[in-house]
């Protein structure tokens, strides 16, 4: 009866341990909306087919991967990218099954069903991962077979012992020997690391950080230096208006109504940009509307002719620089986009627009910092740039002008110098860095290729689910140690009193048993409290429900 209690409270440790896989299943739909021979028709999700016609209504949730082909509408993806608000799917969206359809209702093709969908593979991630060894399990493994043999020389010493040397009654010398044996059994020791690894993973999971295997949960711990590729990681990789800079008497939102007048006409990043800030003060219309390659656009805007652009068409067009040439020189010192404003031949204003940076990434670098990691960025752009945006994030190392055959090298050259090195990308390009590097963490809304050539996959495309992996690590490797410890010292307290050394003081066979499978339930329970220690970026499964916690995949995934 102990022995059952024991094993019952290590099963129900082990099961609490694969709550995230569990949670991941249940978010898929089990029935789903079909056209077959021009019926509907509800089949099971896992009878999907590829080329089949699914139908989807408002508070559907969609069953597997594909493509609308017609109709439109809100899909709430919080439940697998992180994100909290709906995002606008039409025609030729790619919808991700297990999501939420909000509002509209909507056809789409199935492109990917069964094992091939996006919440299958992130499955099917997290249950490679759990099933990984770490490099100190492989410590713990060897430790187990040594420990075998020493329980077999123990038990055979104790009953040399009692038996032969001591004369103790042969029932007695073999009560000792077998509860030498049962105690000994190296149940802890065996669960110390991958109890701990099974909890890591699958809370990393419900955070949306995948680790690919154990391995990676382990070295992620001695990074020394992290390095982000600039644009699409730090950057959100789209220009925004940074700086908006007038001629002496011009009124900024006289200044934005113009320029946004003009470029409602474009679709120019830049020109969405300066359309995003000038927001509703663009009321007047444009006529003539010209884009000139290359230098910007022009035409009349209540009677007046703006043009706008870079310094080019300014000189093309006679534009003279007035009082702003010094602010002009400044904001590209910047490393900034400059946009010249001229209303009738006269430079009227200045508008700046630089890539955005995303809004946790400052947060992320301090964190790092605190934590001693130094913060690298490596980007194609130049110096100035690059140096623009480290200043504004606190960054240590600028790797600047560095092409993309270059970016594997440069993460080399920093593991030649001594570092553990992290990589964190998105792009193809990146690939090789992130293959390169001692930890590669691929940011969740970047390429298939880089996704593959990664350790960890940061499924909500936000840079501070680094501090979190980073955290849940050191958390993890903790917890590995403390199993470790307990393990050896139980064994190290138990084989004395197994064998008898404190005679009277002796230990039954039955309670060698219990104290066993024990210690083995302690281990387990151990690694179960990982859940509910606080971390920064990572979120205990006790403070939200389980299936809304889980962000682990995206729609990048496929």
């Amino acid at each position: 009866m102990f022995i059952l209690l024991g094993h019952w409270l290590e099963m129900r440790a082990r099961a609490g341990a694969s709550d995230a896989i569990r949670a991941l299943m249940d978010l898929a739909p089990p029935k789903a909306v079909v056209l077959r021979e021009g019926r509907e028709v509800e089949i099971a999700t896992a009878e999907v087919l590829v080329g089949d016609m699914v139908i989807i209504r408002p508070g559907n949730k969609i069953p597997v991967d594909g493509e609308i082909t017609e109709g439109s509408s809100q899909v709430d993806e919080s439940m697998l990218t992180g994100e909290s608000m709906p995002v606008k799917k039409v025609i030729g969206d790619k919808v991700i099954g297990a999501t939420i359809n909000k509002s509209g209702s909507f056809r789409y093709r199935a492109t990917k069903v069964g094992a091939d969908t996006a919440l299958a593979q992130i499955v099917k991630l997290v249950q490679e991962a759990q099933n990984s060894k770490a490099p100190g399990q492989l410590l713990a493994d060897r430790a187990s077979q040594w420990l075998v043999l020493v329980a077999i020389a123990i038990g055979i010493g104790t009953f040399a012992v009692w038996y032969w040397w001591l004369g103790q009654p042969l029932l007695f010398a073999l009560g000792l020997t077998i509860t030498v044996f049962v105690i000994a059994c190296p149940d802890a020791l065996g669960l110390a690391t991958p109890m701990a690894v099974m909890v890591g993973t699958g809370l990393g999971a419900m955070n949306g950080i995948l680790f690919k295997n154990a391995s990676a949960l382990e070295n992620a711990t001695k990074l020394t230096v992290l390095v982000f590729d600039k644009t699409g990681t730090l950057t959100l990789g789209q220009p925004e208006v940074v700086e908006v800079v007038t001629a002496t008497g011009i009124p900024e939102s006289e200044l934005l109504a113009l320029a946004g007048a003009v470029e409602k006409n474009s679709e120019h990043p830049l020109a969405q940009a300066i359309l995003a800030r000038a927001g509703a003060a663009v009321t007047a219309t444009t006529t003539e509307f010209t884009n000139i390659d290359g230098q910007g656009a022009k035409g009349i805007v209540s009677g007046r002719e703006v043009l706008l652009g870079n310094s080019v068409l300014m000189q093309a067009s006679a534009v003279g620089p007035g009082d702003l040439l010094q602010q002009a020189d400044r904001l590209q010192g910047g490393g900034r986009t400059v946009v010249h404003v001229a209303s009738d031949r006269k430079l009227i204003g200045l508008i700046a627009i630089a890539d955005a940076s995303r809004p946790t990434s400052k947060a992320t670098v301090a964190k790092l910092q605190e934590r001693g990691v130094k913060v690298a960025m490596m980007t194609g752009d130049n110096r100035a740039t690059a140096e623009r945006i480290a200043a504004e994030l606190g960054i240590d190392i600028v790797l600047a002008d560095v092409l993309p055959g270059q970016k594997a090298a440069k993460i080399k050259e920093l593991q030649n110098q001594g570092h553990k090195v992290g990589m964190v990308g998105d792009g193809i390009n990146d690939a090789p860095a992130l293959t390169q590097a001692d930890v590669g963490f691929a940011i969740g809304a970047g390429t298939d290729v880089a996704m593959e050539s990664a350790q960890v996959v940061l499924m909500k495309s936000d840079p501070f689910d680094v501090v979190g992996a980073i955290e849940l690590s050191h958390a993890t490797l903790r917890k590995m140690h403390q199993n470790l410890w307990w393990a050896v010292g139980y064994n190290t307290i138990a084989f004395p009193l197994a064998a008898g050394v404190f005679y009277p003081f002796t230990l039954s066979p039955e309670i060698a048993a219990l104290s066993m499978s024990g210690s083995s339930a302690i281990v387990a329970i151990n690694a179960l409290m990982l859940k509910r220690t606080k971390l920064t970026g990572i979120k205990s499964p006790s403070t939200r429900p389980t299936a809304a916690g889980i962000n682990g995949a995206t729609a990048q995934a496929n």
